[in-house]
């Protein structure tokens, strides 16, 4: 595993910026920011993707205790559905950004897209959370939160199985909303059933 590069630049207090859940088809999307060490390292810091459940779990406290700040930050179904996806998403960035002290002086964003935060200079970055240890971090803890939000919404809508597919739309979850149909945790606004579904 290639060591990742601690931030985008060295002169300013970086934040590095990252969601989970975007493309899912139930539950909040959830984003975090995390401001690292200069010095950081771990070795089994890499892109959440990348690692399996436990080892995401073990790098959490790992990454809370070691990080400068560190925050996370959700958008529910129902405020995807008010504006978008995209919008939601990064708002999430932003509202994980204002909770940051010290404040960020600049942001190094995973993928390509993202909105001015307070005048404060970003980088987006494709695939930035396999390269950068930072946007790694905030990546994992993203991640783990929406899972753990997931595994007690699973709680209440057993019958959709998020507990395993963490509402993404796989065959499985397809199959549990063909039989049971949306609940309030689904977004609506994402063409989930077929067209001829819709109207009922």
């Amino acid at each position: 595993m290639p060591k990742l590069l601690n931030q985008y630049q060295d002169l300013l207090l970086e934040a590095g910026c990252d969601e989970a859940g975007r493309g899912c088809y139930a539950g909040p999307v959830f984003a975090a920011a995390v401001i690292l060490p200069k010095d950081f390292y771990h070795p089994m810091l890499n892109d959440s993707k990348q690692l399996t459940e436990k080892q995401r779990e073990a790098l959490v406290p790992i990454i809370k205790e070691a990080a400068i700040a560190w925050a996370v930050a959700k958008q529910t179904a129902k405020e995807i559905d008010a504006s978008n996806i995209l919008k939601a998403a990064i708002k999430c960035m932003h509202l994980s950004l204002d909770q940051l002290k010290p404040n960020a002086k600049f942001i190094a964003v995973d993928g390509n897209r993202f909105y001015t935060y307070k005048k404060i200079p970003h980088q987006t970055i494709i695939k930035g959370d396999g390269q950068y240890a930072n946007i790694a971090a905030a990546s994992i803890l993203a991640k783990t939160a929406r899972d753990s939000w997931m595994q007690k919404l699973h709680k209440k809508y057993p019958q959709y199985g998020w507990d395993k597919n963490k509402g993404y739309g796989t065959a499985a979850h397809r199959a549990a909303i063909a039989q049971y149909g949306l609940c309030f945790e689904h977004r609506k606004s994402f063409k989930i059933l077929p067209a001829q579904l819709s109207l009922l």
